[in-house]
């Protein structure tokens, strides 16, 4: 049995875009096989990234020893990344973040320039640091192509690992539906072993179930999931604890299973939570999860903000023709003002009015109303959308379809109402509605562009909505907006979910 999920949400109600990049434990990495050609791809990507640029660069102008310092360069930047564990198996294809490479680019330049101190100036460092620039993307582009394979071998149940859960009966279907609708992971449930006699609602295979209460020996428990994971080919057990299967009872099962080489996963039942806010403890011997709170204040933040305004007032500065052919097609078609402003709620339920060049008819706002109580809205959740609203003018359907009706928002950053990435910016209406873990969006700055924009937009459900945003507002950082920002382009060249 590999045949997996294809649904996009599961029992929490969380889209497949809220995909976290992890792999399995280095411990499980020799189970979901992935293909052997990522090892020598990486290594060849890397090697050729730096070693070419590096030969043209400074062959073309006429520095000594060219190929010497390529094939040095190419084997410095291979052996920093092998030092750095990126080609070890659990972490190939498995994606990663931006400043992991620059990261390690900055210690190739510390090599480098140890080597060339060491042996007396070879190249002019310009030329040099020139031929540098194309490896951390080179790298990047391999990872990210590799990363992609990946995910669609997963899709297909391809470079995955057959999982047993042992839970109680309604634990264990919220786990198995959970995985069942990500398929980007490394897990498969191929069977479920209940604690009790309570029948599972998920459909997946029971070879066994364990008594409701503890035996009194070892051998029990462990005979019934052994024969369980025999029977089924399980490659990892995946244990949720719960009343009936506690501390002691799955201390002793993680003997057996340990003692016959079968890997074991513990559930701490902590849902979206980036694993870089965990943090392993263990006093007195309990095993103990530290859990960071999101970052609210510090450097990050001020680097943000900082980084926000700086590229809103460049954005303006070079997208201004833009701005004024699209004033000229909005005003040359339709009557009415070019900008449409609108009182939306930001950071802390702070009002603030949001800029957006003009897509619709003037009165819109006065039909929707109407629209409403004939029940036009197509969203299930507070926000009003319709596939094919007709208050949208034939130029406003062009702009919402490649987004360039957003871009008036760049004054909103400019002034600190607003982030380039974050959660959509709500109506008073919609907050007025809100309950206690809907505010929660509002606890960071609203984004031009945020994992809504970049995971389908109109077309998810509010539910899907929500978790996006509070994934968004408890694990943001500076890396994972630079990933949605790069998402982005090609949300927008897709333009799917926008109308």
């Amino acid at each position: 049995m590999r045949t997996r999920a294809s649904a996009r949400t599961g029992a929490f109600g969380v889209p497949g875009a809220l995909r976290p990049r992890l792999s399995v434990h280095p411990a499980h990495s020799r189970y979901g096989d992935k293909p052997p050609w990522y090892l020598p791809l990486a290594l060849a990507v890397d090697a050729l990234g730096v070693g070419l640029p590096v030969l043209l660069v400074l062959g073309h102008s006429g520095q000594p020893h060219p190929l010497a310092c390529a094939l040095v360069a190419a084997g410095a930047w291979t052996a920093v990344r092998s030092v750095r564990g990126r080609y070890a198996s659990h972490v190939l294809g498995e994606g990663g973040g931006v400043l992991g490479v620059l990261g390690d680019w900055l210690v190739l330049l510390g090599v480098l320039a140890v080597l060339r101190t060491a042996f007396g100036e070879i190249a002019r460092p310009v030329l040099a640091l020139l031929a540098l620039t194309a490896a951390p993307l080179l790298t990047l582009a391999g990872r990210k192509g590799t990363h992609h394979h990946l995910i669609a071998a997963r899709k297909a149940a391809r470079s995955v690992s057959r999982v047993l859960v042992i839970g109680e009966p309604g634990t264990a279907d919220h786990v198995v539906e959970h995985l069942a609708a990500r398929t980007e992971h490394a897990y498969v449930v191929v069977g479920v072993v209940p604690v009790g006699n309570a029948r599972l609602q998920c459909g997946t295979p029971v070879p066994a179930r364990l008594a409701p209460v503890a035996p009194a020996g070892l051998v029990e428990d462990a005979a019934a999931v052994m024969g369980a994971a025999r029977e089924l080919k399980a490659e990892l057990v995946l244990v949720a604890p719960g009343p009936r299967l506690g501390a002691e009872r799955l201390r002793r099962l993680s003997w057996a299973l340990h003692d016959a080489g079968v890997p074991l996963a513990v559930l701490t039942g902590l849902v979206d939570v980036a694993v870089r806010r965990v943090q392993l403890d263990a006093p007195a011997g309990l095993t103990m999860l530290h859990i960071a709170p999101p970052m609210r204040r510090g450097l990050q933040v001020g680097l943000k903000s900082a980084l926000d305004r700086a590229c809103a007032g460049l954005g303006l500065l070079l997208l201004a023709p833009l701005f004024g052919i699209v004033a000229v097609a909005i005003k040359s078609t339709t009557p009415g003002p070019v900008f449409h402003r609108q009182t939306r709620f930001g950071q802390g339920c702070t009002p603030f009015t949001m800029w957006k060049f003009r897509t619709m008819v003037v009165d819109a706002e006065a039909r929707r109303a109407e629209m409403e109580v004939n029940g036009a809205n197509e969203n299930d959740g507070l926000m009003f959308k319709m596939r094919r609203d007709p208050r949208v003018t034939p130029v406003g359907r062009l702009l919402r379809r490649c987004s360039l009706d957003e871009l008036p928002q760049l004054f909103n950053v400019l002034r600190g109402e607003m982030s380039l990435v974050g959660p959509r910016p709500p109506l008073p209406d919609e907050v007025a509605r809100y309950d206690e873990v809907e505010l929660r969006r509002l606890a960071v700055k609203p984004g031009i562009t945020g994992l809504w924009q970049v995971s389908g937009r109109s077309d998810l459900s509010w539910d899907e909505t929500v978790a996006l945003d509070l994934r968004y507002v408890d694990n943001w950082s500076l890396t994972g907006d630079v990933d949605v920002m790069a998402r982005t382009v090609r949300a927008v060249v897709d333009g799917r979910g926008a109308y």
